[in-house]
């Protein structure tokens, strides 16, 4: 008899953490690497923040919540939705959860039946598929390659939709691309929902403040207000924020969903950290100058990794509208031949090569579904870019 549960042997482990525990995993024993896989911005959380997180510890605000979160948090993110998007909520139509991924979690383990279809556009984050399979649903892939701006079109999600999907799931700006869709573009997809009232909508909008170039943040209920009772708009501050650590994502949508995912963290985690949901209140309602600021950085990263990838022949990298990845095609350098004698046959060669060769850590385009390509995070400093960026530059022109 086997052990362990037969739904493990449906699941891969997170590439984006394999990446980066083995570039650590190098550093420990002396090589030079540069990690560019993890999707984490390298600035502190503001001050405002981590006082906010100390005086509740101080104040003795240190014992369990209700268990999707404080009444107090809950009211600060309804005003943020009506106040940031136009979307009306109440409390008993939000919850609180340890990180977005919890909520996206929840959200698929109470409403998913085995058979139940989730649409997923490639390329996509990691977890998407696998919480899909945990769940006991089946992701539906729908390719959004680079000829249509890595976005999702309506035709494609059209072909996707079977009378067996229950979700889409939507992710604007994207990780791995950072393509972020305009309102034009997500009203083509809400109509194509319209005419589908089985099919429920969740999105994530982890991104959403990152943007850049006068990139205007819409997400689906907004666009179209008719799905509002279908949709569950996700959140959280951990990008926009440098609050990754803390832990807290959070969601808006309908009451009986709602209360089907606090049922669910009533019964694994119970309620996320509590000082982090204090942190998590002064974030949203604190000073937000810090996000222009920050953005600026992130945009002058942008540019120059975009710029130094764009010089390499064989490689094609797109401006992103807005996140703090890159997501450039190598498909000029597929069956190149490095120095050493490995076959650039795929991404996923490409990334391994990168990474023993040059020291480089980047995570292989395959792992989010749309091939070849490679992802690179540029939420680090702008020496380690250019250095790595040289390096990248070095080892494909080396390629034989």
């Amino acid at each position: 008899m086997t052990f362990l549960s037969a739904t493990l042997s449906r699941v891969k482990p997170s590439p984006t953490i394999a990446v980066s525990t083995r570039a650590r995993e190098m550093q420990d024993a002396g090589a030079d690497v540069i990690g560019l896989g993890a999707g984490e911005p390298d600035f502190p959380t503001p001050d405002n923040i981590r006082a906010a997180g100390i005086r509740a510890i101080e104040d003795g605000r240190t014992k369990y919540t209700a268990p999707d979160g404080l009444a107090e948090l809950k009211e600060v993110i309804c005003a943020k939705f009506r106040h940031e998007n136009g979307l009306d909520y109440t409390t008993s139509q939000v919850s609180v959860g340890t990180g977005g991924k919890q909520i996206l979690y929840n959200a698929l383990m109470a409403t998913l039946n085995p058979g139940d279809e989730v649409v997923i556009p490639a390329p996509y984050w990691v977890s998407y598929p696998d919480m899909v399979r945990l769940a006991g649903g089946e992701p539906v892939i729908a390719e959004a390659g680079i000829a249509t701006g890595f976005k999702l079109t309506p035709a494609a999600l059209e072909a996707a939709i079977t009378p067996r999907t229950k979700w889409v799931i939507f992710n604007s700006p994207s990780n791995p691309t950072g393509a972020g869709y305009a309102w034009d573009e997500l009203k083509g997809l809400t109509d194509v929902l319209l005419r589908h009232p089985h099919v429920h909508v969740m999105t994530d909008d982890m991104y959403e403040h990152l943007v850049y170039d006068g990139f205007e943040f819409c997400t689906p209920a907004q666009v179209e207000p008719r799905l509002h009772d279908r949709t569950l708009t996700c959140n959280g501050v951990s990008k926009a924020y440098a609050m990754t650590g803390w832990r807290i994502g959070y969601a808006a949508g309908p009451e009986t969903l709602i209360a089907a995912m606090r049922k669910i963290q009533s019964q694994s985690t119970s309620n996320p950290c509590t000082i982090s949901q204090w942190a998590a209140m002064e974030a949203l309602t604190g000073p937000q100058e810090f996000i222009a600021a920050n953005n600026a950085v992130f945009r002058r990263r942008r540019d120059l990794v975009v710029d130094m990838l764009n010089a390499v022949d064989g490689i094609a990298c797109p401006v992103p509208d807005g996140a703090f990845y890159v997501y450039p095609s190598i498909a000029g350098l597929i069956g190149g031949r490095t120095p050493s004698g490995r076959v650039v046959d795929s991404d996923e060669a490409f990334a391994t090569a990168l990474l023993e060769e040059a020291g480089v850590a980047v995570v292989f385009g395959a792992a989010f579904g749309l091939s070849p390509n490679f992802r690179v995070s540029y939420a680090t400093s702008d020496a380690a870019l250019e250095k790595a960026c040289g390096r990248i530059q070095e080892f494909c022109a080396a390629l034989k």
